[in-house]
């Protein structure tokens, strides 16, 4: 970008964005949520698994997928809760199942300075957060709008050149995005996503790195088969553990929940990753489907003790994926481009993950008691994951697995 022009520099830089900023606190006891506020998320959860069965079926039928929802809500907030476009704000609140802006950003305010504050420096899980905000500089931006993106939604800001220097802007962009996602996320802009119409960028990155409450030895670790939805199977790396587990058999499927290390703050949050696996290897569609159509279904299907496990394993794997969603958002009336990419990787360890969402607007003990008898949990077939924050039901990032030896599909790129 000219670094010439002031305009073009960042006006203000959130604690928030700002992963290395040692003055970031969790400023409450606990995470105390309104009924109204509770129910809001709530809403925006069933939101998730639904624009995830939309952009399942409308690129990665049958494919190892990710994508972070959190990320998708905040760009879709702030420009509802920015823009001037009635019609456009109609859409959003439509799409996200909210009554108003104001419900939005009291959902956002929410995630912002509880859920998502890093918890690294007291053993918990590293959250780095950072939004950001580009728009044509010969237009004029309401006060109050410029006051909500750096104050309330602690956004970077910057007025630049999108009518001479459109590709300047896009590169400029992607490093933004890079350099908050620790380089995971590169180039998610593609050439020509950037043009002399674009009036305005809207950006989400968050990245997470969360170790398990109970690391798995990597010894343990060993090559198993896991059985394709072709009657193939592949061989790759599977994790395995002696240790009770968070599971529960429901009708027709299981859930595994790992902890992650959760840390000494003074919240109490609880940050773990899901695994719902069918039953029957051909059943994950089946089972997609009962999850995005059932309202309240991810609060109602949580392991809340630990039980004794038989056979235990899950694949190690790294699933990128990447999808441009103007067509996921048709039916709503969204005269936009939101380009979006996440990447989740689990090993022994834990877990490392990130997502980058842009949003272009163009204007223009003993016990006698008998002892249930152990549950196996073998991911060896396909299967849906999410992250999530238990005590808000936030979730952070959600995917399906058909091949955990494939990194990416053939939709990795927008």
């Amino acid at each position: 970008m000219d670094s010439k022009g002031k305009r073009q520099e960042l006006i203000s830089t959130s604690e928030i964005a700002d992963p290395s900023n040692k003055k970031q606190k969790v400023n409450e006891s606990q995470i105390i949520v309104s009924p109204e506020v509770k129910e809001a998320m709530k809403k925006q959860n069933d939101v998730s698994l639904f624009l995830a069965e939309k952009v399942i079926s409308a690129g990665a039928k049958n494919s190892n997928f990710v994508f972070s929802p959190v990320s998708i809500n905040a760009v879709l907030t702030m420009d509802a809760a920015t823009s001037g476009d009635k019609t456009f704000k109609s859409s959003i609140l439509s799409f996200l199942r909210s009554s108003s802006t104001d419900e939005l950003n009291a959902v956002f305010r929410k995630i912002a300075s509880v859920v998502l504050v890093d918890g690294s420096e007291s053993g918990g899980p590293k959250i780095a957060v950072a939004n950001g905000v580009w728009i044509e500089q010969s237009l004029s931006v309401n006060p109050s709008s410029k006051d909500l993106i750096v104050n309330f939604f602690k956004a970077e800001f910057a007025q630049v050149d999108f009518i001479s220097k459109a590709e300047e802007v896009r590169r400029e962009v992607n490093s933004w995005a890079s350099r908050h996602t620790n380089d995971l996320i590169k180039d998610l802009l593609p050439p020509g996503s950037v043009t002399d119409l674009t009036t305005t960028i809207y950006g989400n990155a968050l990245y997470f790195k969360g170790a398990w409450e109970n690391e798995f030895k990597k010894s343990l670790t060993k090559h198993e088969p896991f059985y394709l939805l072709n009657g193939k199977s592949v061989s790759v790396p599977f994790m395995s553990s002696y240790e009770r587990q968070y599971v529960r058999a429901y009708d027709g499927f299981k859930v595994l929940r790992l902890p992650y290390r959760q840390g000494r703050d003074d919240t109490n949050r609880n940050f773990s990753m899901y695994f719902y696996l069918p039953d029957k290897k051909g059943e994950l569609n089946n089972l997609l489907g009962r999850m995005t159509s059932t309202s309240g279904f991810l609060d109602s299907h949580i392991p809340r003790d630990e039980v004794r496990v038989g056979e235990f394993r899950i694949p190690k794997l790294k699933v990128e994926f990447g999808f441009e969603t103007s067509s996921v958002f048709n039916d709503f009336g969204f005269d936009v481009s939101l380009y979006h990419k996440a990447l989740v990787e689990i090993d022994e360890e834990g877990t490392e993950a990130a997502a980058v969402t842009f949003l272009c607007r163009r204007g223009g003990g003993a016990s006698l008691r008998r002892r249930p008898p152990p549950i196996d949990f073998v991911a060896d077939h396909p299967f849906v994951f999410l992250i999530r924050e238990d005590q808000t039901g936030t979730v952070l990032f959600a995917g399906q697995i058909f091949d955990p030896s494939k990194s990416s599909s053939a939709s990795d790129q927008p």
